[in-house]
């Protein structure tokens, strides 16, 4: 069941005690005045919620943190939004801007306001608006669905979050069910408008109760924020071998990388990382299991994590063309936050299925190395155990490209290659080796940048491996964060304009 809470009620949980300071004035009055027939319906409304209009705005602290708060009151005339409270609204959308607070919303409404008409109807483009220009300030926006949250509401402010979650048993839909009912005549199909279901389809975060709100918003700020205070230089853990490997057996390698007990991008998430915090598929209704998107950090320095997740993918969930536009999601995040990227590259291959290719599985490939070999904040990219074909290469083009010192990059497995070239898979160690495959040759050919050593196996020093590598991402990253952007990006495209010449 859902949690029913006032606006008020629910500020009073989220904010720090004796915080939240209210930024509301007086509910303007449309410019075409009201009936006496609304103007009772408004008195009454009023009465009723204890509030003067559909929202409640201000600023709270949240563990400490200035955070802008909107939130709609469902007692008054249903949360539903009309001239006065679209303008506070507004208004306090852009306050938030121009004071450079993140912005956590709270919406619980039946829609626009009906007693309004068209006009109020038109007034979710200047919300939607004032959200767009909040994000390019590089400012978070949270979104928290309450229920019910359905109509114009949902179909604006409500679903521009940069991250967005919804209360356990929430009612959140486009078309009321009760609206379909009448005018189609039969019921809305059960368990379709809940959060529940929205996030099993990849369209929501997370589905939390209000009293996880605080914690949830804290952890998500301390990432996103985090990027706008660039951390101090940490040492350099210095984690290559010692010696480097040379003249290594590429069939060797692939096979290590191979080892069902080698640790992946969960095992670095829960042993190396701070304030991980998953987000859910590509916001537009497709999740694929064989990519993990988060957002985190490794010691001091905050990211946005895309991570091949090879548990799945072996699991018998080969990545598609949604695991990439969930990649596609995460680039986009770290370009609008200006946050460090960090991908995660550990794959036997994409899927090759007739879904796959019909999904746009190519194009998609195309469009994540085009957003990633040009984006505006920093990347770091680890090739942590299998680098297969086309899955591999999009998340490859990086400010900084590293290997595991048991990790490799190939067009193909080596079995395909040697299917193309001796028509027989027997000839896969030779072709791996033939084509440089390894971290050895990566790093001599200037692929990668840097081997984090394996002492002599991940899969054998899971916990010390990981926490090796997370030590080397923290000191990537800040590298990366205190360098300018020019310098960055004229670097990144440099390199990939210069390989193999």
């Amino acid at each position: 069941m859902s949690s029913r809470l006032s606006a008020r009620e629910l500020i009073d949980l989220v904010v720090d005690d004796g915080t939240f300071v209210s930024w509301d004035e007086e509910p303007i009055e449309p410019a075409d005045g009201i009936s006496e027939t609304y103007a009772a319906e408004l008195a009454q409304a009023a009465q009723k919620s204890g509030v003067d209009e559909a929202v409640i705005t201000g600023e709270g602290r949240i563990y400490g943190r200035r955070v802008a708060v909107v939130a709609c009151e469902f007692r008054f005339l249903a949360g539903s939004i009309g001239v006065a409270a679209a303008e506070r609204l507004c208004r306090a959308i852009e306050r938030a801007t121009a004071e450079g607070l993140p912005l956590l919303a709270g919406p619980a409404s039946g829609g626009t306001r009906m007693q309004e008409g068209t006009v109020a109807f038109l007034t979710m483009v200047k919300l939607a608006a004032a959200v767009k220009v909040h994000r390019k300030a590089g400012l978070p926006y949270l979104v928290y669905l309450r229920h019910p949250t359905t109509g114009g509401v949902f179909a604006s402010w409500g679903s521009l979050g940069h991250f967005t979650v919804a209360d356990r048993g929430s009612l959140i839909g486009f078309l009321g069910p009760r609206v379909y009912e009448q005018l189609y005549g039969e019921k809305f199909p059960d368990s379709i408008q809940t959060g529940e279901n929205l996030y099993r389809n990849g369209l929501i975060d997370a589905v939390l109760s209000p009293e996880r709100i605080a914690s949830t918003v804290n952890m998500v700020l301390n990432v996103l924020m985090g990027a706008r205070e660039v951390p101090g230089p940490v040492p350099d853990p210095r984690t290559e071998p010692d010696p480097m490997p040379v003249n290594t057996h590429a069939w060797d390698i692939i096979t290590a990388s191979r080892r069902p007990e080698r640790p992946g991008v969960r095992e670095l998430l829960r042993h190396g990382a701070t304030d991980v915090l998953p987000l859910n598929g590509t916001g537009q209704g497709e999740k694929d299991p064989g990519l993990l998107l988060a957002a985190a950090r490794f010691g001091t320095a905050p990211c946005i994590v895309l991570g091949q997740d090879r548990s799945r993918q072996a699991a018998g969930e080969p990545m598609g063309p949604a695991a990439l536009r969930e990649a596609r999601r995460g680039m986009a995040l770290a370009a609008e936050l200006h946050i460090p990227l960090v991908t995660i590259i550990d794959t036997p291959g994409a899927a090759l299925s007739k879904s796959a290719e019909e999904g746009g599985l190519a194009g998609e490939i195309a469009r994540c190395l085009a957003d990633l070999a040009t984006l505006d904040a920093p990347t770091v990219s680890l090739i942590m155990g299998e680098g297969t074909g086309g899955g591999a290469l999009a998340l490859v083009p990086a400010d900084r490209v590293l290997s595991a010192e048991n990790g490799w990059l190939s067009p193909l497995p080596p079995e395909g290659a040697s299917a193309i070239v001796y028509r027989d898979t027997d000839h896969a160690p030779e072709m791996a080796q033939k084509q440089g495959v390894q971290a050895e040759m990566l790093l001599k050919h200037g692929i990668v940048d840097r081997v984090i050593a394996e002492q002599p196996d991940a899969a054998d020093e899971p916990e010390a491996f990981v926490t090796r590598v997370a030590k080397t991402l923290e000191y990537e990253i800040i590298s990366l964060m205190r360098e300018p952007a020019y310098r960055r990006e004229h670097r990144r495209i440099e390199r990939y304009r210069s390989l193999g010449l």
